[in-house]
């Protein structure tokens, strides 16, 4: 008998009590999934197999996801399809636009595939979007999470920007010494240039970025993440627990207690981040709507007591 044949195959770790989530059964979260399904949109919640898409879809908030559904990289956290992606539907703009009425969004955040293939990795929709917003919901604020757009970056930077989003997220992900096994197509420093771009372009332009967790950085790396992200002007950090999609993913290896999040928050806060969203669920997406309209009752302060 072969003794590796009849061995136990290993378990996935066991998730802490602190990061379990019931499953979606809500009417609002069944409303908001046939609507995507009747405007041919993808979301981030259903693509990244996000924790918080029950209460999120209850709530009838969800992120959506543009220029298809195959993602052009293959990041080792990420759950997003990799392969050649199809062509950019022409009719997505209006349909987000669609969405975020019948959904009587006051936010919406809207992000998307890494699309290399295309000539300004895919900036141009972006813009479509956030006009197709401004005409159709005029009340409502828009936050944008894109990718790094490679060595296109600063003329769709530049083109966004111009478009006016509230906010503009682009997530470091990890701490600089994972990226070569973690986000092996894209490079540390390169994001936080974009974060600087945005800031150069429009100051008046929230930005945001996030790090997961759980992945192996060390508390030190995490605190220089935090003063890079400083330096480059941004405004919102997020920080949540890293959760393995798939047995093919990069493994976890720790999960952060809720206390170690609580004090990597306050480090946040001491840093002068304008919000700071630090828990184990926390998600790029999650509350965005009432960490924006937090993040500007900040900034309205801060100004207040600069003038006085």
């Amino acid at each position: 008998m072969n003794d590796l044949a009849s061995a136990p195959r290993p378990l996935r770790e066991r998730k802490p009590d602190w990061i379990r989530v019931k499953a979606p059964v809500s009417k609002g979260y069944h409303e908001t999934r046939q609507l995507m399904r009747d405007l041919s949109l993808n979301t981030v919640c259903e693509e990244a197999a996000c924790p918080n898409i029950g209460e999120c879809w209850t709530k009838k908030h969800a992120t959506v996801m543009i220029l298809g559904d195959v993602c052009t990289r293959a990041c080792a956290f990420c759950n997003v399809k990799t392969g050649m992606p199809r062509t950019v539907d022409p009719l997505e703009p209006e349909h987000v636009a669609a969405a975020a009425a019948k959904l009587g969004l006051q936010h919406i955040v809207v992000t998307s595939v890494d699309r290399d293939d295309l000539a300004d990795g895919g900036a141009s929709q972006f813009v479509k979007v956030i006009e197709a917003l401004r005409r159709e919901t005029p009340g409502t604020t828009i936050e944008i999470l894109t990718p790094d757009f490679r060595n296109k970056m600063r003329p769709a930077v530049e083109a966004i920007c111009a478009a006016g989003p509230d906010v503009y997220n682009h997530n470091l992900e990890t701490v600089p010494r994972l990226y070569p096994t973690i986000r092996p197509g894209a490079r540390y420093y390169a994001s936080l240039r974009l974060l600087e771009e945005v800031k150069a372009h429009d100051p008046l332009i929230f930005t945001k970025s996030g790090v997961m967790l759980g992945l192996g950085e060390q508390r030190l790396e995490v605190h220089q993440v935090m003063d890079d992200m400083r330096s480059a002007g941004v405004d919102f950090i997020t920080m949540g627990q890293y959760l393995q999609p798939t047995p093919r993913h990069a493994k976890v290896e720790e999960f952060v207690t809720p206390k170690a999040f609580a004090a990597y928050g306050a480090i946040g806060r001491a840093k002068g981040f304008l919000q700071v969203a630090a828990s184990p669920l926390t998600r790029s997406s999650y509350h965005a709507g009432d960490d924006f309209a937090a993040m500007r009752a900040a900034r309205e302060a801060k100004l207040v007591r600069q003038g006085a």
